[in-house]
Formats: structure tokens, C-alpha cells, sequence
């Protein structure tokens, strides 16, 4: 196994350590989740894909954080490597309006860019906040850089900008055992627009072991030449939920 894949196993291992330890920190709740794939025989192909998102309320703030790492090898070959983490800070005020101040970092070797990064502030309302349903959504501004990879002998080329920010979260539990979520945020520039939108379908096997199915889709209006605009990932993981 090589020693990429054996990094992103370990990597895997310590989001879901993190997950586990998460009742020991005040108010905190959470999720971690994993997936592998390992084939071999006609194709020698190893994957993997490992989630963690936890948050903290105390009071009118709410602090949430994520990270996300995705890896594939195909016959010895790389063919995905991507890794995103992203934080974000409420203050809510006048019952269900929030103001909300965040940052995401990405870096996704096969999409043309070294790194995108976004820091924005806006304001959001929780248009559903009910036990088993959740919807809300936010409008921001924000400051974006990121970093095309330059084809040989080509440079590297690095730009920022003003940046608009939105993004929408919902959840519903149908029952005891089973829900679903849905994530969508969206980051407009000049050269570029990303738009991101995962929904995914948990059930309860245990306690806190759950089985999780989503779909994401990942577009960019422009990306570098020689690279497509969409891509989508479907992954099946076991999650580990802390409350």
C-alpha cells in the first residue's frame, strides 16, 4: 500500500478519534464518518474518503467546523486527492436572523487549481427550526484567493478578489433511525463561480454507528483549460455520531 494511501488511512483514523473525544469538550456535537474501497485482481484500486464535522452552541453563538479528505489510486495511478476544511462563527439576534463570519480552504489536485480559499460575512435566517426540520439560509461577502497550476514552463499563477458568498443548510428526521441533509453554498467571482451542493441519507444501525449514503456535485464555471467543470462523488460510510 503506498504510503499516500497508508497517510490517508491514519488521517481517517485520527477525524474519527476526534469524533469520539468530542463528549469530552463542553457543548460540543458532532459527526465523523469513513469510507474505503479496495479492489484488486483485472483493477488494483484503492479509495477512501473520511468526513468530520462537529459544533458548539453556547448561549446566541453557534461554532461549527468541518474537514473532508477524499483519495483514489487506480492501477498505482493518483486519480483524486482533495482535502477541505472550512469554520464558521454565528450570533444570532432578533429570534432567528443570525450574522455569520467564515472560512474554507481547499486543496484538490486534480481540479487545475493549487488551492482555493474564502473568507466572507454576511446574514442568515433559519426560515424552519424545528425539532425533526431545519432550513436555513445565508447571503455574504467575502475575499478570495486561489492558485492556478501552470503547465510547464508556464508558472504557477495566484489571484484574488472580491468575493459573494450564499449558502443554504436543511435536515429532516423522519423517524427515530432515519434522515436526510442537504448542503448547497456557492462562491461568485469575477473569473469564477463554485458552486458545491451534497445530499446525503443517514440510518441509525446502533446507538451512535450510522450508515450514511450522498451524492455531491462540484462545478466551476471556468476552471484551468484542460479541465472539466463538474465533478461528482457518491460515497457509502460508516459515521460515528456524538451528542
Amino acid at each position: 500500500m503506498s504510503g499516500i494511501m497508508s497517510r490517508f488511512i491514519s488521517g481517517s483514523a485520527l477525524l474519527l478519534m476526534c469524533a469520539v473525544a468530542a463528549p469530552a469538550m463542553a457543548q460540543w456535537t458532532g459527526k465523523g464518518e469513513v469510507g474505503m474501497a479496495l479492489a484488486s485482481g483485472n483493477t488494483d484500486t484503492k479509495s477512501g474518503n473520511a468526513k468530520l464535522a462537529v459544533t458548539r452552541t453556547e448561549g446566541a453563538w453557534e461554532t461549527s467546523g468541518r474537514a473532508a479528505g477524499l483519495y483514489v489510486q487506480d492501477d498505482g495511478e493518483t486519480t483524486a486527492q482533495r482535502f477541505e476544511l472550512g469554520l464558521e462563527t454565528r450570533r444570532s439576534f432578533q429570534n432567528r436572523s443570525y450574522w455569520y463570519g467564515g472560512a474554507r480552504y481547499e486543496d484538490d489536485r486534480f481540479s487545475g487549481f493549487n488551492y482555493q480559499a474564502t473568507i466572507s460575512t454576511g446574514l442568515g435566517r433559519k426560515f424552519i427550526d424545528r425539532d425533526d426540520t431545519h432550513l436555513s439560509a445565508q447571503i455574504g461577502v467575502g475575499y478570495k484567493t486561489f492558485e492556478i497550476d501552470g503547465v510547464p514552463p508556464a508558472p504557477d499563477d495566484k489571484q484574488s478578489s472580491i468575493a459573494g458568498a450564499a449558502g443554504m443548510d436543511y435536515d429532516h428526521q423522519f423517524n427515530g433511525s432515519t434522515s436526510l441533509y442537504d448542503k448547497f453554498n456557492v462562491e461568485t467571482t469575477s473569473g469564477n463561480n463554485f458552486l458545491q451542493n451534497e445530499i446525503g441519507l443517514s440510518v441509525k444501525m446502533t446507538g451512535r454507528l450510522l450508515l450514511v449514503l450522498a451524492y455531491s456535485v462540484r462545478h466551476n464555471t471556468d476552471p484551468p483549460a484542460g479541465f472539466k467543470k463538474t465533478d461528482t462523488l457518491t460515497t457509502v460510510n460508516l459515521a460515528y455520531e456524538v451528542k
